[in-house]
């Protein structure tokens, strides 16, 4: 029993150890991986802003084209009243016509209004698009930048990342599902990924909480499965000398 304790202890410490140098080929990427998905997602969002701009400055112009449709029939309209004063019997008709002529001359003036409004809207808007574009353009621009980099990163490290996963693989075949499942739990909820640590100087090399001489020595004995009390972690070993230290203080 103790020896199967002692052998998946020593498989989580190779399993561990696996985790860590993945993470720290991950962590020479830095920040960029990161960089790279927030100016994808930015310029998604200005070709967005494009797109709606652009819309809007079409919705600009079809009101143009409809208020000069507008002014075409009303001009129609004059045109007719004007035929139709050169027959009128009466001052009376003549005053009604006049009445639907200026009624018709004010639609064209609150027409013309319109189109010079949204003439100014459109060409507001195409101000935006264009600042818009220039600054999608600078983005992508950075993007290849930053793609490039990473490439150039991941390419260094492809091989001795794909030796590792396969490593790891191995690995966790190794340890049992319901084992491996709370390893991994751990090292999710890990900020260092650590899931499992040694004890340093009488502390969880996790946590860095302080880990007692007796409980010191069941890691050392390796009987059961120990865990810091303090962050969950699995305690796989008592780096030489620490046991011994902590006993000689105790006894003090």
């Amino acid at each position: 029993m103790e020896s199967t304790i002692a052998q998946r202890l020593e498989d989580l410490i190779r399993l561990q150890t696996i985790d860590s140098q993945i993470d720290e080929l991950t962590q020479i990427r830095g920040d960029l991986p990161e960089e790279v998905r927030d100016l994808e997602d930015e310029i998604e969002g200005y070709e967005t802003r494009i797109g709606k701009f652009t819309a809007e400055a079409d919705g600009f112009q079809q009101e143009i084209d409809t208020q000069r449709q507008n002014i075409k029939e009303a001009e129609k309209l004059i045109k007719k009243y004007e035929e139709q004063q050169m027959n009128v019997r009466n001052s009376r008709e003549f005053e009604a016509i006049s009445k639907e002529i200026e009624a018709q001359q004010l639609d064209i003036q609150i027409f013309d209004k319109k189109i010079k409004e949204a003439q100014i809207r459109i060409d507001r808007k195409k101000e935006d698009i264009e600042a818009l574009r220039h600054t999608l353009s600078e983005r992508k621009k950075d993007l290849v930048t930053k793609k490039e980099e990473l490439q150039h990163i991941v390419e260094e490290s492809k091989e001795d990342e794909a030796k590792l996963v396969a490593e790891r693989t191995e690995a966790a075949g190794h340890i049992e599902e319901r084992l491996l499942f709370s390893y991994n739990r751990l090292r999710s909820n890990s900020r260092n990924g650590l899931a499992v640590a040694a004890v340093k100087r009488s502390a969880c090399g996790g946590c860095f909480n302080q880990v007692p001489p007796q409980r010191q020595a069941e890691i050392r004995e390796r009987k059961k499965i120990i865990v810091c009390e303090h962050c969950g972690r699995i305690l796989a070993s008592v780096e030489s000398g620490e046991l011994e230290a902590a006993q000689a203080k105790a006894a003090k």
